[in-house]
């Protein structure tokens, strides 16, 4: 039998079992534990979207969400976001319009627009508004995010 402390779930496509206390955040899991570096500690208090990966497909700030609710399921980070070779469509479309300046909230926008363009692959200028409003950005206005995301939505997948 299994250690009760066990936790299993894919994280990036692959199988994870790790040794986790009940009281750990994913956020904690993902950055310390596993070494997914990309998701980005803000405010823990989930306000700033900093911390946002997909949980099965989903948006989910890690920040508040407890490890073990991952349990079965699947986790994907900036890092399972990114191929082997080159950037994705909605990743180019973020460096081509300048959406991205100190690049620290970069990773849950691109997260949280994946997202959205799965769902709605041609969102409406509202529907992108409506999708980033829990992720803040102190350098770029959003102007250009919005952009970037419109670009990749015009691009297709």
């Amino acid at each position: 039998m299994p250690p009760a402390d066990l936790l299993r779930f894919r994280l990036n496509g692959a199988p994870v079992a790790v040794r986790c206390p009940d009281e750990r955040i994913l956020l904690d899991l993902l950055r310390d534990d596993l070494r997914t570096t990309g998701t980005k500690r803000g405010c823990d208090l989930g306000t700033c979207g900093c911390c946002t990966v997909l949980v099965d497909g989903r948006p989910t700030l890690s920040c508040l969400t407890l490890a073990r609710l991952a349990e079965g399921r699947e986790v994907t980070t900036i890092e399972g976001l990114t191929p082997a070779q080159g950037l994705t469509p909605l990743q180019r479309a973020f460096v081509d319009t300048g959406a991205t300046q100190c690049g620290f909230c970069t990773p849950g926008f691109l997260v949280t627009a994946t997202a959205l363009l799965r769902e709605h692959p041609h969102p409406s200028r509202e529907e992108i508004e409506r999708a980033i409003a829990g992720n803040l950005c102190r350098c770029t206005g959003y102007t250009k995010i919005v952009a970037a995301i419109e670009a990749a939505a015009a691009d297709g997948p």
